[in-house]
């Protein structure tokens, strides 16, 4: 039991002293029962209070600490690092949330939040009563990490990691590296291609002898947990030898019989089953696909790099960390959705840039040629009644950068921009400035109030009440309807679930924290990167591979990780094993053994995160929480209800 426990409770500059009365709350706790000393201070986490925390441990032999203030996700480590350097063991130290449980949740009722602020503190004075002095579980580390992806991201974070020392399993499930940058020509702001900018990471991934690139693999198994990863990649062969004479490759291509839908061309042409059909696609080996293809035998007579022996491999990989890079996919809109997939000149603008590729003197699109464009923004973003809320933020610029495109390639091109309000932030004002210039047509509506598209005879009519001339309903016969589509997460997700990250609201994944931990999952060990997390540019989601491969290396680099010891706990004695942790447990993290003659749980100290799914669907009540016993509980309720 700790007598000599210190309570600082703080004022956030406002944020908490607004709605809860600080000094009435310091003069609640400063009697309960091991409180040595209780102080208010206008910003806790400031340099100044930290040295005063330190000095008062120090001097007062403080055994236990307790901050009031705002979310332990912001400040738990900071304190802890305060108590440190005071000499007190870091698990001495508890946190307590006033300002989002309490100041921020009822800033309409003062009296009441106080009270609240009251019990939250006693709560956590109960709990650093009994805190123990714990000390971290340390585990090796593998020098090694999985990057999952090989768009930009990717590619960009492989090159950090391998620069920085470690060994890299680069794994990209399609057979060709780029993602989706490998889809576009010039790119906005920097105009350099596509092909340009996924060629250049692309040699540098090659030339590295850190880095190990597999095409046409997928982590299929995980085991183990941070430093220890164990992962099952799944090799599909691609059907050709590593020698393949080009000339033979175009007479195999020509000679296969198989057309389907190009993905790549988001389906406005048709590839063959043997397919290597634009220049970005790096390596530069062809695949065969087998989902299409017949096995005529046609590409073995013409091509001797034709190899149908090949088969399909696992490879198991020891890693101590994983990167997530596996990027987006844009928005696919419904049928009927502003026309899509019933009106024929009604297309995505990712459809659209593979369109303006293949046109030469003039713009050509199903025989006709387009002088007239219309540009619906906020296709599949800021949704009034579909699940996508969020801005996708780079679709504004995308569409202005290729209409200014289309503009200088073409003559007599008119660009109407129907928006809901145009986000080109930052630099990229100065595209939006540049296509005004030009003279392009921005119309404006409202929410609720989106363009209706129509098909009247043979023309397509865009309809609008324009925001910006005071409701005035126009009206635009377009050549070319371009849905300005945003960025929606992979739709074939295996991966997420095979490690089980979390999804935020928007169905991207979830970092920690935006601004503390931007790229940390509550996963150890796994980072994110890139478009998987939340809509980016190119830029945007370089400056996160590099924040996540940084991250990624300081797990592996010293080669033993110290890891938090509050997980569960099996009484052995009482523990008879049935099963029902194991099925409750959300990160896997019990096993079935054998001891002292009977089966038990055991708990994986590296895995388990704390969190207590397991301990009320124990029968025998054998669980229990380091740190976070049934006592520490007790005592905590006692202290929110003490009438009870």
């Amino acid at each position: 039991m700790k007598k000599k426990i210190g309570v600082y409770i703080c004022h956030c500059g406002g944020n908490i002293s607004d709605y809860v009365d600080v000094e009435k709350v310091r003069e609640a706790v400063e009697n309960e029962e091991g409180v040595f000393l209780a102080k208010t201070t206008m910003f806790a986490c400031a340099d100044s209070n930290q040295k005063e925390m330190v000095e008062d441990i120090r001097k007062e032999a403080l055994d236990g600490v307790v901050v009031a203030s705002c979310s332990p996700k912001l400040h738990l480590l900071t304190f802890r690092g305060v108590v440190e350097r005071a000499g007190m063991n870091k698990y001495n130290y508890v946190h307590a949330n006033i300002r989002e449980q309490v100041s921020w949740a009822h800033s309409d009722n003062k009296p009441g939040a106080t009270e609240k602020a009251i019990q939250i503190v006693k709560a956590a004075i109960a709990k650093v009563r009994h805190a123990e002095a714990l000390e971290p579980i340390r585990v090796k580390s593998t020098k090694a990490v999985a990057v999952i992806g090989a768009g930009v991201a990717g590619m960009r974070a492989a090159i950090e990691l391998a620069e920085a020392g470690a060994e890299v399993y680069l794994i990209e499930r399609e057979f060709f590296v780029g993602g989706r940058t490998a889809q576009w020509d010039n790119l906005f702001m920097s105009e350099e291609s596509g092909k340009e900018l996924v060629t250049r990471l692309y040699d540098e991934v090659m030339k590295h002898k850190h880095v190990t690139l597999f095409t046409g693999a997928e982590v299929v198994e995980n085991k183990g947990s941070v430093g220890n990863f164990q992962i099952k990649v799944k090799i599909t062969p691609r059907h050709f030898k590593l020698q393949c004479n080009t000339g033979e490759l175009k007479k195999a291509i020509d000679v296969c019989p198989v057309e389907v839908p190009d993905e790549f061309n988001f389906n406005i042409t048709t590839r063959k089953a043997i397919y290597h059909n634009y220049p970005s696609e790096y390596p530069q080996l062809p695949a065969i696909d087998m989902k299409n293809c017949t096995r005529c035998g046609k590409c073995e007579e013409v091509c001797s790099g034709v190899d149908f022996s090949q088969k399909t491999e696992y490879l198991n990989l020891k890693v101590g960390s994983i990167l997530l890079a596996t990027g987006f996919d844009p928005y696919e809109p419904k049928k009927g959705e502003f026309g899509f997939g019933e009106i024929d000149n009604v297309v995505t603008l990712p459809q659209f840039k593979r369109i303006v590729h293949y046109c030469n003197d003039k713009l050509i699109y199903l025989g006709k040629e387009i002088k007239h464009i219309a540009y619906i923004y906020c296709v599949g973003s800021r949704q009034v009644d579909g699940d996508n809320k969020y801005c996708s933020r780079y679709c504004c610029t995308a569409a202005i950068h290729v209409a200014i495109d289309v503009k200088k390639r073409f003559k007599n091109i008119y660009n109407y921009h129907f928006n809901r309000g145009i986000r080109t932030y930052g630099k990229q004002e100065i595209l939006y400035d540049e296509s005004s210039r030009l003279g392009d047509i921005y119309l404006q509506s409202f929410e609720h109030d989106p363009p209706v598209v129509e098909k009247r005879g043979d023309q397509t009519f865009v309809k609008i009440k324009d925001v910006l001339t005071t409701d005035r309903e126009m009206e635009v016969a377009a050549d070319l309807v371009v849905l300005v589509t945003g960025m929606v997460p992979r739709e074939d997700d295996s991966i997420g679930n095979l490690l089980k990250v979390p999804k935020g609201r928007d169905k991207f994944f979830n970092e920690i924290h935006m601004k503390l931990r931007p790229v940390e999952t509550v996963i150890d060990g796994v980072t994110i990167a890139g478009a998987s997390q939340g809509p980016k540019n190119i830029m945007e989601s370089m400056n996160s591979a590099l924040a996540a491969a940084t991250k990624s290396f300081s797990l592996v680099d010293s080669g033993e990780l110290a890891l938090e010891p509050t997980i569960a706990r099996v009484n052995e004695e009482a523990c008879e094993w049935c099963g029902k942790c194991d099925e409750a447990c959300p990160y896997s993290a019990f096993e079935k053994v054998e001891k002292n003659g009977k089966t038990i749980a055991k708990v994986n100290a590296a895995v388990c995160k704390g969190c207590g799914m397991c301990l009320p669907v124990c029968p025998e009540n054998a669980l229990d929480l380091v740190g976070l016993s049934d006592e520490d509980v007790e005592s905590m309720i006692d202290a929110l209800i003490p009438n009870a």
